[in-house]
């Protein structure tokens, strides 16, 4: 037995005849179907028999070692040190050692932080598109959400570093924010809030300095995750400049100096966390730090909203990895415990709430992938999958985030009082599901950017609409009637967006016209799924998935009405089954009133 697994009662195995089990030693790639079917949609079949050994890897750790190394690192908090044993002023965090392992595997192994940028990991030749290293962050994040936060920023700022800095920065800088040698490795940062204003990045205070061909950095930032970071990207305000968000520069600022010593900020107190506990975030007091600016000083702010944008994507993935654990926990329990002589599964309220955990699962993992695929199309030149990704992106963020935490929630709860006790995963999950909602905007400010910017500014509905329904086009297998219904429902869904976002009165309603744009998108998205799969290995339940969400969340629902009828009762029977269905049982159900 490894050292670190020593802690806990969880490294022991499950063992029969005690409480239900939990998902201890399971295979989290072996166990999602699902997540194989999308990578053979979405990815080259080269590319994915390449990485398949390397996600069964993953998955086997994620639920195994990894798995006990996120728990002891959650409940290990880092530590923030003044001085070193010498009674020098240097400042330093540690860490338990079962978060550097997390490291080694996730930086190291696995180098999920730079597999779109640098070439040659894990034995590929190329760069990896961003669905598989998506692919690699969803099953990651099911065992370790905390470490999502470092893996995304150096991800982020190896991007921002390679697209907007001098070939002075990118030469000293940019190999080690996408190195897989841990030895060489240097991990960024992203510090961007203030106590003046979250979301309204425009009134930030922190005032940069030119001094010769570096910048000064005055001021303070108040929540600064991977607080130690060896390299951060932030915005400042140099002197002069004018207010708001124009006024911004980006600049890049390294922990350590060129002779070595730290540079002029001081990390001032770790924050205490409801989760993400495993890592560092803190408050940030720059004291004349030098620091060099990143691009055009007018254009910090629009060169930054590209970090976000992209770590609102991985957010939203790793809210669905959080949501798809929660859903293995909670069927582990369901299939193994027995209450008043049957099995939870065989009940019927419990097969109902099951299928409330199930279903927001698998519409954030049909719209990640599809976002994913969109960045991957823009990043590629396509100029409509650039608009697609414009209002995919922060749909994505605001709708599966917020289903994460009533999903966790509800994980925990089928698992009963036992689930609300710190040596299960569910009470980790549920306190982590909180930040995705809050990281990168809140679910207003996302919804405003969906509706007001993306729909209203941009006219980004316009590329969705006629993405969804050429995804439409290509299901000929899918029944027509279906086909007809998604394609009613998407021209209804974009223009009751258009509707909210064409005046500023409506915008109370913008949370409600981005879930739909959510619901409607996915409900599509499955439907041409299970057609695609279908045709690979002749199952096709992702098409009753399709009209699950139009039945449970976009058709309005009469509160006098039964909703278990048969045919509710039958498309249950074939999700939580694990045999596969064929499409003659799936149209009839698709149409059956």
């Amino acid at each position: 037995m490894h050292p670190l697994m020593q802690d806990g009662a969880s490294a022991s195995a499950n063992q029969p005849g005690l409480l239900a089990p939990d998902t201890t030693g399971m295979n989290f790639y072996r166990a999602d179907p699902a997540l194989t079917d999308l990578l053979r949609l979405h990815l080259p079949d080269a590319l994915f028999r390449h990485i398949e050994p390397h996600l069964d890897r993953l998955g086997e750790l994620a639920g195994g070692y990894l798995d006990e190394c996120a728990r002891l690192a959650d409940r290990h908090t880092p530590v923030l040190h003044q001085r070193d044993k010498f009674g020098r002023d240097t400042q330093y965090i540690e860490y338990h050692p079962a978060y550097r392992e997390l490291e080694k595997a996730a930086f190291g192994e696995f180098g999920i932080h730079a597999l779109s940028i640098r070439k040659g990991i894990m034995g590929w030749p190329d760069k990896y598109p961003v669905v598989a290293k998506h692919a690699f962050t969803f099953l990651f994040n099911q065992t370790e959400f905390g470490m999502g936060c470092p893996i995304n920023v150096t991800d982020g700022c190896a991007k921002l570093l390679n697209n907007f800095g001098s070939e002075a920065l990118k030469a000293k800088y940019l190999d080690g924010l996408t190195q897989t040698d841990m030895s060489k490795l240097t991990q960024g940062g992203q510090f961007m809030t203030e106590k003046e204003g979250g979301s309204d990045v425009g009134t930030l205070t922190t005032k940069a300095v030119q001094e010769g061909d570096h910048w000064r950095l005055y001021g303070e930032k108040w929540f600064c995750s991977n607080a130690d970071a060896k390299v951060v990207m932030l915005l400042a305000r140099p002197e002069g400049a004018g207010p708001g968000t124009r006024g911004v520069g980006l600049f890049l600022m390294p922990r350590h100096l060129d002779d070595g010593s730290q540079n002029h900020y001081r990390i001032v107190r770790l924050k205490d966390k409801l989760g993400t506990r495993s890592m560092a975030s803190g408050e940030i007091k720059f004291e004349g730090a030098i620091a060099y600016a990143v691009g055009k000083l007018d254009r910090g702010f629009v060169q930054m909203a590209e970090m976000v944008n992209s770590s609102r994507l991985s957010n939203g993935v790793k809210s669905t990895a959080l949501m798809r654990r929660a859903y293995h926990d909670a069927m582990t329990v369901a299939k193994n415990r027995v209450v008043f002589g049957q099995r939870i599964v065989d009940l019927p309220l419990a097969r109902r709430q099951l299928m409330k955990i199930m279903l927001p699962t698998e519409q954030a993992l049909s719209m990640s992938f599809l976002t994913a695929d969109a960045l991957d199309r823009a990043e590629a030149g396509s100029q409509d999958a650039a608009a697609l990704l414009r209002i995919l992106t922060p749909t994505l963020k605001f709708r599966a985030t917020r289903d994460a935490r009533k999903v966790c929630g509800d994980a925990l709860e089928m698992r009963g009082g036992i689930g609300y006790i710190e040596e299960f995963a569910t009470a980790r999950l549920l306190r982590d599901a909180h930040l995705g909602s809050i990281w990168e905007g809140t679910g207003n400010i996302v919804a405003i950017d969906a509706l007001t910017r993306a729909v209203g500014r941009h006219g980004a509905d316009a590329a969705l609409a006629a993405d969804l329904h050429a995804r439409l086009d290509d299901s000929a297998n899918v029944p027509q009637a279906w086909r007809d219904r998604l394609r009613d429902l998407t021209d209804r869904a974009v223009g009751f967006a258009r509707e909210v976002a064409s005046r500023s009165d409506n915008e109370g309603d913008a949370r409600r016209a981005t879930s739909l744009l959510y619901h409607v998108a996915s409900a599509v998205a499955l439907a041409w799924e299970g057609g695609r799969i279908h045709e690979m290995r002749g199952d096709a339940r992702r098409l009753l998935l399709s009209r699950m969400v139009v039945d449970h969340r976009v058709a309005a629902g009469d509160p006098f009405r039964l909703t278990e009828n048969a045919t509710q009762r039958a498309i249950t029977d074939h999700l939580l089954g694990d045999r596969d269905v064929g499409m003659a049982e799936v149209g009839e159900l698709l149409v059956a009133a």
